[in-house]
């Protein structure tokens, strides 16, 4: 019982597949939620499941802490992913922040065994990538301006005082545990990754995205898509083909009840 409610708070199955051949465990950006990934468990073909990872402190899990440490944050996840994708295939897609969080957790996965069969990096520069400026330490007007500019959605969530008020706190949490996160010199995975970025991303260079091969031994590949840092928004039926393709499964139209 209490395995179950552990796997519980850490993973939702929106849709849930017994009998699918592979499980693809996604982790959402900073300041996300596992209800992002909602709509691609009736998407994606009958025989991928969709799990999505809840991090502490949003949503139902609101009154815990959240995690501002990269590396906890992957240790405290990985006993419920571990249950939740049994002896099956899986695959690990993570956007933004999330990208970073499952290479970390990929790592620790290899190092007890075999490792996932693919990690998707999505709008996200390699973890040996750093840059100067640190968002987590901006104030909240600048903050807040930053929030809003990745997206159109997110620009008019920011305009809401108490949805602000919601968000700026655990955006900077988030971008806290990335921004101090450190990558071991050298670590490459044996998992091939395929990574994925818009084109008008101001914050994943081409050369940042690029760098990501370093960080794999199993095969590496880049796809550049149209649009910025939340290119999912207008390319999530590319992305689905593009993942769909690499786990050796069928694309499958979007269920009308999702659009």
């Amino acid at each position: 019982m209490h395995r179950d409610r552990s796997i519980a708070a850490w993973i939702r199955r929106y849709r849930p597949r017994p009998n699918a051949s592979v499980r693809l465990v996604c982790f959402p950006h900073a300041g996300g939620s596992a209800v992002v990934f909602h709509p691609w468990a009736a998407a994606f073909h009958p025989d991928v499941e969709i799990l999505a990872v809840q991090y502490p402190g949003r949503q139902d899990r609101l009154a815990e802490p959240r995690v501002e440490d990269l590396p906890e944050l992957a240790k405290q996840v990985l006993p419920a992913l571990r249950a939740a994708v049994g002896d099956g295939r899986y695959a690990l897609f993570g956007h933004s922040m999330g990208a970073t969080l499952a290479f970390e957790v990929a790592r620790r996965l290899e190092a007890e065994g075999d490792g996932p069969e693919l990690l998707v990096a999505s709008a996200r520069r390699a973890p040996s990538r750093q840059r100067a400026v640190l968002v987590h330490q901006l104030g909240d007007a600048d903050l807040t301006t930053h929030i809003a500019e990745l997206s159109a959605t997110n620009s008019r969530l920011m305009q809401d005082p108490r949805a602000r008020d919601m968000i700026l706190p655990t955006v900077r949490s988030d971008l806290r545990a990335i921004e101090t996160y450190r990558c071991p010199p050298g670590l490459a995975l044996r998992t091939p990754i395929l990574t994925i970025i818009g084109d008008n991303d101001r914050w994943t260079t081409l050369e940042e995205a690029e760098a990501w091969a370093r960080h794999t031994r199993g095969g590496f590949e880049l796809r550049v898509l149209p649009g910025g840092h939340f290119y999912l928004d207008e390319q999530e039926a590319q992305v689905r083909q593009l993942v769909s393709a690499r786990l050796r499964c069928e694309a499958s139209p979007v269920d009308p009840a999702v659009r």
